[in-house]
């Protein structure tokens, strides 16, 4: 239940805190008062789009709260908690919504920011909002089907759920399909390419790293008689070659002389014969470091035939990493992932078939599912048809009927059922018309062209009793619905509101009298001298205001004393009515 709802900065309303209660609440006043602006803040409560410009000029910001008495162990509080809110004592949640004038929206459930699409999936369990604008929604044919579809509940639900996936799946099936077969050439074209550059790759055969290698190679050959050159010197420097008559000692032998003197004295001193173990082990390494100067000069092949070999092979790569615009390493990483792109390219042919294949097969799924619904459908309009009657007939329409027509629409390319190929679409194959009969032997004709204002609006009130039948519980909000009607049945709209909220909270907004008088709590709307509703503008009314308020709705003056006559005589009427049920 809506316990309060607190507006500021919105509209007309500058600062105004409505205080609500079980049963039926009517919220009267003046045209211009503010009472469409209170049907928007519930509208805002309830996660509609935020309006930035119903934020009050001069103000920054418009904000609206709510409290809202719900059990703790229902599985909206549960919803609540999952979102990280609470619930105050005695089950009460708060929520709330500022829109800033910047653009940006706010929104809070049970102490906690959420985004405002939680506010939407609460108030589908908590307020119904059935306004002038949700009336003519329902004139749509969509909006209809999804009416009858909800009146309908699990029976169609199940299988329009199932169908719903398989037609989503459809979909992305025959996407794949379309740019399989747009983009064949395409396909065909970029495979061409990938096993060309794959081919020149095959041709010369690279090996990781081989570029590298290859370079080393290269230079070694290109200066091998340098490189012997300096090998042969430097080893030449190091040990003495006898051969060469010159008498001249090498560094080895002037090393090892070195250490054969120091070894002679290393006795005397253990320092002396430290450096003299130093000596020895330089003198192993500058014998092993010529000895490998030896053996990598007569390693060192000038071979001409190699190093033609090596340099064409050079080119090869080199024409190679020029193409592919890196080293060999980065061509052969190309070559694996053009590998695997080829290997899909040339795997289309299959996926086609096998998308054909689901393809098919999801349309079978489809046509199955679309007669289920169909069926389901059909089932229902009828019991909708008689119920909405019913409701028809508690509205001073005792004659008229609601026709709920379920047809499907041919289309050459679609499902082939009933007999004939028809168009399908996200909700099934059929379309759903409510048709008016408003009396017997009245030909049955579109809600919106069969009905005149009023009976529009009583038309519109009954299918919306009917798809609230269920929702015990729930608030229910009724922005003036009852326009366009006077007379008896505006005497038999309120008399079904009340009716209506011995099972529901209900609050109605209005401007009829005979509607007012059926009120369990009556709230006044009325501006302050500089035309902004405060807190004292909203007031609920005891007995003798709610006689001075019925009378200016009744005649425009509050103090007329037929009009107080007739306002008391509508309030006791109401009386009697609901206290004889």
């Amino acid at each position: 239940m809506l316990e309060e709802i607190r507006l500021r900065g919105l509209g007309v309303i500058d600062d105004a805190v409505l205080d609500l209660a079980a049963g039926l609440t009517v919220v009267t006043g003046e045209t211009g008062a503010g009472k469409t602006m209170i049907v928007q803040g519930l509208g805002l409560l309830t996660g509609g789009r935020a309006d930035y410009g119903l934020i009050r000029p001069g103000y920054d910001r418009a904000f609206v709260e709510g409290r809202l008495v719900i059990s703790p162990d229902s599985p909206t509080a549960a919803r609540v908690r999952e979102a990280g809110g609470e619930l105050d004592e005695g089950g009460v949640l708060v929520i709330g919504r500022t829109l800033i004038s910047d653009g940006r929206s706010r929104v809070q459930v049970g102490g906690r920011a959420v985004p405002a699409s939680l506010l939407a999936q609460l108030s589908e369990d908590l307020v119904a909002v059935h306004g002038q604008s949700e009336a003519q929604r329902l004139l749509k044919t969509s909006t209809q089907r999804a009416a009858l579809d909800r009146f309908a509940g699990e029976a169609v639900a199940k299988p329009l759920t199932r169908y719903g996936e398989r037609y989503t799946r459809l979909a992305a099936v025959r996407a794949k399909l379309a740019d399989i077969t747009e983009r064949s050439r395409e396909r065909a074209a970029e495979a061409e390419s990938l096993r060309s550059r794959l081919a020149d790759i095959e041709r010369i055969g690279p090996s990781a790293g081989e570029d590298v290698a290859l370079d080393t190679e290269l230079r070694r050959l290109e200066h091998a008689e340098t490189l012997v050159r300096a090998a042969e010197t430097a080893h030449a420097a190091l040990v003495a070659d006898p051969a060469a008559g010159d008498g001249s000692p090498g560094a080895v032998d002037m090393v090892s002389a070195a250490r054969r003197v120091i070894s002679a004295e290393g006795d005397l001193d253990p320092e002396l014969a430290d450096l003299g173990t130093r000596i020895r082990e330089a003198g192993v390494l500058l014998a092993d470091v010529a000895a490998d100067l030896a053996s990598y000069a007569a390693g060192i092949d000038a071979d001409p035939v190699r190093l033609a070999a090596a340099q064409e092979r050079r080119a090869d790569l080199a024409a190679l990493t020029r193409a592919h615009g890196t080293d060999v390493d980065g061509v052969l990483a190309w070559a694996e992932e053009a590998g695997n792109r080829l290997l899909e390219l040339d795997g289309g042919a299959d996926s086609a078939e096998a998308l054909v294949a689901e393809r098919d097969a999801l349309l079978d799924d489809l046509a199955d599912l679309a007669g289920q619904v169909s069926s389901a459908r059909s089932r229902a309009a009828h019991e909708f048809g008689e119920r909405v009657a019913a409701e028809l007939a508690g509205l001073a329409m005792p004659r008229a009927r609601v026709v709920a027509v379920v047809s499907q629409r041919d289309d050459p390319a679609g499902l082939a059922m009933f007999g004939r190929k028809v168009a399908f679409g996200p909700g099934g194959v059929d379309d759903v018309e409510l048709r008016l009969v408003p009396h017997p032997g009245a030909p049955a004709r579109p809600v919106h062209k069969g009905a005149s204002g009023g009976e529009l609006s009583r038309v519109m009130l009954a299918i919306e009793v009917v798809l609230a039948a269920d929702d015990a519980g729930v608030t229910m909000v009724f922005d003036e619905v009852d326009a366009g009607v006077g007379g008896r049945a505006a005497v038999e709209i309120g008399r079904r509101l009340a009716k209506l909220a011995r099972t529901h909270q209900v609050i109605c907004i209005t401007h009829l009298p005979q509607v007012a008088a059926f009120a369990d709590r009556h709230l006044v709307v009325s501006k302050a001298s500089d035309g902004s509703v405060t807190r004292s503008g909203v007031t609920a009314l005891d007995d003798a205001g709610r006689v001075r308020e019925l009378s200016r709705m009744l005649a425009g003056q509050e103090d007329s004393t037929l009009a107080r006559g007739h306002a008391e005589e509508l309030l006791a009427a109401a009386a009697a009515d609901k206290a004889g049920r």
